[in-house]
């Protein structure tokens, strides 16, 4: 049967999807299932892998059965994923030795802020790109290490296996065969040399960690492995593998050096595109590497905002000001401004340009009159106030004012989102006809390894624009409502730090 489509695994924070794309880059089906959120300590986040797994399948069989495509039909798998979340599992049963610590988690930022102290931040800076912080996946495997009973022994021995999310699902896929990763992924862990291109022996030999536990790395767009037959009926092999931030630059077709997009899903994550060239930081921001295809590896600046898509679902779920993440967008329009109220959803600390992992968050300038349709409004403008201070960073880092900010991710129907971000930056948003660029992005990975697609220029041609957002407010205006939030965020800085 003829090769159709290209199937995209999405594996994220919140929920699990799974796209079917076809020559043209058309989504022809995708499936989504959340999954349970697991909160064991205040600033601990936690997910059950078996959970992330069968989600995942699930969204699968329920793709294939809804479209009716079947696996004969794919011509080959991408994999995108959640970033930094960490698994452990036994190379014999392939079964997890604990729940995952999912990137969110700021337990280890005693053991971060003692590694400061000890004089490592410039080392592991000046290898990986990365600050020193829980967010990143080092730590959580030491913290594992240290709280599992009998575990270090067991690592010790090569019993078990370290993987970021999208290294157990390939250890799954292909029935425990490949255990790999791709350089995206790796440069994420705080322990991967992102200038030599290798774990780093040093920094693995200052956090204790048994080599044995890591994956092989691999470049993000080529043959991974094939799928275990009574998985889907057929053998189909993978040919594409990224974290979701590098995954949606990829769909975004930001492919040359200086363009640049934002993610709005559980946390903000805008990427610029550096080219061959990695770019140190001194704002805070992350140097990393966005995809490696044909021996070649291309590098970014990244910001990553911890709370925005996560701060609505507290309207919703804790405060319940909010039935569905939907109805935030006519709640805020309700109103003409937030009237002086300032929301910093720093539940997890502040990530870029801050890097605080003890700050939390707030709402200030209540008065009398301030209800649910200020807070919400408060709230979408505080996911855009995230994004000015990242864009403003990488702007400093990198010389380039943007044109345009290509957005993508779940937030992105809502256009009063939108034009409160172009209104904040005093820049135009664009958004694509097909936001789902996660997805996206690991399907065109997969399907330029597979020969699916001849060459990136056919993917350029894909792209293209539904909506723009311009400015509408006056720059007096926009630099009050900045004013605010920097006293806001101010106020909240290392609120936590005796913990």
């Amino acid at each position: 049967m003829k090769k159709k489509y290209i199937l995209a695994l999405d594996q994220g924070t919140s929920s699990s999807r799974a796209m079917l794309i076809d020559h043209a880059g058309v989504p022809c089906g995708i499936e989504q299932q959340e999954f349970e959120q697991i909160y064991p300590q205040p600033g601990w986040v936690e997910h059950a892998p078996e959970d992330i797994w069968s989600s995942q399948m699930s969204v699968v069989h329920k793709l294939f059965r809804n479209s009716g495509v079947q696996a004969t039909e794919i011509a080959a798998i991408g994999i995108t994923n959640q970033r930094e979340t960490t698994v452990l599992w036994d190379r014999f049963t392939g079964e997890p030795v604990a729940n995952a610590i999912v990137w969110q988690d700021r337990r280890t930022a005693s053991h971060c802020r003692m590694l400061e102290n000890s004089g490592h931040a410039e080392p592991f800076r000046n290898k990986t790109g990365l600050p020193l912080d829980p967010y990143f996946s080092a730590t959580k495997i030491c913290w594992l290490l240290r709280n599992i009973p009998f575990l270090r022994g067991r690592a010790e021995n090569g019993d078990i296996a370290f993987g970021t999310v999208d290294s157990f699902l390939l250890w799954r896929l292909t029935n425990g065969r490949v255990h790999a990763t791709d350089v995206s992924n790796a440069s994420r862990t705080m322990l991967y040399n992102i200038f030599d291109l290798k774990w780093d022996s040093e920094i693995i030999s200052i956090l204790d960690i048994p080599d044995s536990l890591l994956p092989e790395v691999r470049q993000s767009s080529g043959y991974f492995g094939e799928t275990d037959p009574p998985l889907f009926g057929v053998s189909i092999p993978i040919f594409g593998m990224a974290g979701d931030q590098q995954s949606a630059t990829y769909g975004q077709a930001c492919h040359r050096e200086g363009m640049a997009k934002n993610t709005y899903g559980t946390g903000c994550f805008l990427l610029m595109n550096t080219g061959e060239t990695p770019q140190k930081s001194s704002h805070g921001l992350l140097t990393t590497i966005a995809w490696k295809q044909e021996g070649s590896v291309t590098y970014a600046l990244e910001g990553s905002v911890f709370s925005a898509g996560s701060a609505v679902h507290w309207l919703r779920d804790e405060l319940q000001i909010i039935r569905s993440s939907a109805e935030i967008e006519p709640l805020a329009v309700s109103v003409k401004d937030s009237g002086g109220v300032v929301v910093v959803p720093a539940f997890t600390g502040l990530g870029a340009p801050y890097w605080d992992p003890h700050a939390r968050g707030a709402i200030f300038g209540l008065t009398r009159g301030a209800g649910r349709g200020e807070i919400a409004r408060a709230v979408l403008e505080s996911i855009c106030f995230q994004t000015f201070d990242v864009l403003k960073a990488m702007q400093a880092d990198s010389g380039l004012d943007l044109n345009e900010l290509r957005v993508d991710g779940g937030m992105t129907v809502n256009n009063t989102l939108l034009q409160i971000q172009a209104d904040i930056l005093g820049t135009t948003v664009v958004r694509p006809a097909v936001t789902e660029t996660t997805a996206l992005g690991a399907a065109y990975l997969a399907g330029l390894g597979s020969g699916f697609w001849k060459d990136i220029s056919e993917i350029d041609s894909h792209w293209k624009i539904d909506a723009s957002f311009h400015p509408m407010i006056s720059s007096d205006q926009r630099q009050s409502m900045l004013s605010l939030w920097k006293k806001a965020v101010d106020r909240v800085r290392n609120w936590n730090i005796d913990t």
